[in-house]
């Protein structure tokens, strides 16, 4: 059974505006919503029903936020679940165990071709993701070459990479996790097979990282932005250029992912509303930004489930 330990946030309110489900009017995943709206203008929602969702922890904070907001708007809507990987999650819809699955990586790349055709895909955000190092690491630029070469297991010392005399110590993530699926495509290349290196630990969530790289000298891992911590650890540069939003929006910065929120052809009523509402302005707008996240609007660039980035 799979742990949906996020608490519950039920808020009374009253919704100002019909974006939420009539905005975006989404192809397939329930179809449209007919005659019940997650609010109106001139009264109380009539929403009811409940989500669920497991999958990527690295944007799970963004669709908390998200499902307080709407629970506010929707007080007879309840919205519960869990980020325990990107495959846990996708698999998860897929048989129907929730009904929303979040991923950083396109269905397909996890799931069997059957499986993910009947699954509709909401791209909600992007995010950067970069190497991070202990604090009293002095390196502060790694090339893709040697952080395969650190994440493969043939560089083993920070000094054979222009640092101190110190063994390094990887912190993977595990098998199944978006986040290590995007790093290891932009590190190995695109359609490399996952590496069965598993440094000295290999965690479960974005959180279980923050947590080791703070206690932990001498290490490397890799996080979103969004979880990135100058207190804990530090991010460094990549080929010479800084991890930063700005850079990631035309692929100056080559590590970063689509977040995708995947429902059933079929999702039910509430479903369908909960993930246009993702899309609408009130989270497109501002929450997704403060949240530590891009709005797919602000890419110049797309990228494909092969890996392959193209201009817009």
């Amino acid at each position: 059974m799979l742990d949906f330990n996020c608490s519950r946030r039920q808020f009374l309110g009253i919704f100002g505006g019909a974006a939420a489900v009539a905005g975006l009017g989404l192809a397939g995943c329930g179809g449209e919503t007919g005659g019940t709206a997650a609010g109106s203008a001139g009264g109380s929602s009539t929403l009811t029903g409940t989500v669920t969702y497991d999958g990527a922890s690295s944007f799970q904070a963004l669709v908390e936020a998200a499902a307080e907001q709407f629970m506010a708007e929707n007080p007879d809507v309840s919205i519960t679940g869990s980020g325990n990987g990107s495959g846990t999650g996708l698999t998860a819809v897929a048989d129907g165990t929730v009904t929303i699955g979040n991923s950083d990586v396109f269905a397909e790349t996890k799931l069997d071709a059957d499986q993910a055709a009947t699954l509709v895909d909401h791209e909600v955000a992007v995010v950067g993701m970069g190497p991070v190092v202990s604090l009293n690491v002095t390196v502060d630029d790694l090339s893709l070459d040697q952080l395969k070469g650190i994440f493969s297991g043939e560089i083993t010392n920070w000094s054979e990479v222009g640092g101190e005399d110190a063994e390094i110590h990887v912190l993977n993530r595990k098998s199944g996790s978006g986040t290590r699926a995007t790093f290891e495509a932009a590190v190995f290349g695109a359609g490399a097979e996952e590496s069965t290196f598993k440094g000295d630990a290999e965690l479960d969530k974005s959180g279980d990282v923050q947590t080791q790289m703070g206690s932990t000298e001498n290490a490397i891992s890799y996080l979103d932005f969004s979880h990135f911590d100058e207190t804990k650890f530090k991010a460094i540069k990549v080929n010479g250029v800084d991890p930063t939003d700005e850079n990631v929006t035309d692929n100056s910065f080559p590590i970063w992912a689509t977040e995708h929120m995947y429902c059933q052809e079929d999702a039910d009523e509430v479903t369908v509303a909960f993930l246009e509402y993702m899309l609408s302005d009130d989270v497109q707008g501002s929450l997704v930004e403060e949240q530590g996240f891009i709005p797919v609007s602000s890419m110049t660039v797309v990228k494909d489930a092969e890996g392959n980035v193209t201009e817009k």
